[in-house]
């Protein structure tokens, strides 16, 4: 069973049964930078060429599988940061899976069935660019579900998590928070860019009015569900260059304490010469 590296991580670390506070400040926060932004880049440059070399040997190796979930209110950065977290790994060894409003098949199951085949193999490195949380947050938020039904599901998830993590999966979970100024800054943008456009939603305005719930079903999940197997990150996420490093440098730590190994050549293929 692998375990987490306790230390990996630790300033944004939501610590388990601990109550967790969002807020704008600490969205725009940026504890333990190398620097200011051209700084803090240069060093995830560092960070990202290693990543790449650990994921090679976390692939070659095949003896864990590690889920990385992204979650975060809309516009918070989810698709960027995974677009350059993880630009350049081998991608026979990623995959990325999102979540969204189920198909009428997948509402006639229990809502954890469709999320399991997704999971990662042995080797493997599966991202969830939303996931099985959208079932506690955005059906909450909606009054798709009552308390008791988020409560019940907050603990079916961490059975399900902590079931994953026996079978020999790293399970690591980000948050991006962003302030409610930012969101509305990426918002317009996308309004303002003939080449963002299609991202906004007419959706976007209604679900922006419901910030103060969201960031209370955030903040309750976040607390119930973080445990010392399959932890979550609250990353301050305003500043992407920050947000990049941030993610980066726990993924980095994550796998360097896992440290994969080559698998040994074939028994006597050595001193073979290929004509």
């Amino acid at each position: 069973m692998p375990t987490m590296h306790r230390a990996a991580g630790q300033q944004w670390r939501a610590e388990p049964g601990a109550p967790v506070h969002l807020g704008d400040t600490a969205a725009r926060a940026t504890p333990g930078a190398p620097g200011g932004r051209e700084a803090t880049r240069a060093a995830t440059s560092v960070l990202h060429d290693g990543l790449i070399d650990l994921q090679a040997r976390f692939w070659a190796d095949h003896g864990t599988a590690l889920l990385v979930v992204f979650q975060a209110i809309d516009a918070g950065g989810k698709d960027g940061t995974i677009r350059r977290v993880f630009s350049g790994v081998n991608p026979a060894g990623i995959r990325v899976a999102s979540f969204k409003k189920p198909s009428a098949t997948e509402a006639a199951h229990d809502f954890l069935w469709r999320v399991h085949a997704q999971c990662p193999s042995k080797g493997e490195i599966s991202i969830f660019n939303r996931s099985h949380y959208e079932d506690v947050l955005v059906t909450r938020v909606h009054g798709l579900i009552d308390q008791p039904t988020a409560t019940r599901r907050h603990a079916q998830i961490r059975a399900f998590e902590e079931h994953l993590v026996a079978e020999g999966t790293l399970v690591v979970k980000f948050f991006l928070h962003i302030s409610k100024e930012e969101q509305r800054e990426r918002l317009q943008d996308r309004l303002d860019s003939a080449d963002e456009r299609w991202k906004f939603s007419a959706s976007d305005l209604p679900e922006r009015a419901r910030w103060d719930d969201y960031q209370t079903a955030f903040a309750d999940t976040i607390a119930a569900t973080s445990t010392d197997t399959a932890p979550w990150y609250v990353i301050p996420a305003d500043h992407k260059w920050y947000r990049d490093w941030a993610v980066t440098s726990t993924l980095h730590e994550l796998l360097t304490a896992l440290d994969p190994q080559y698998p040994p050549a074939e028994h006597g293929i050595e001193g073979i010469v290929v004509t």
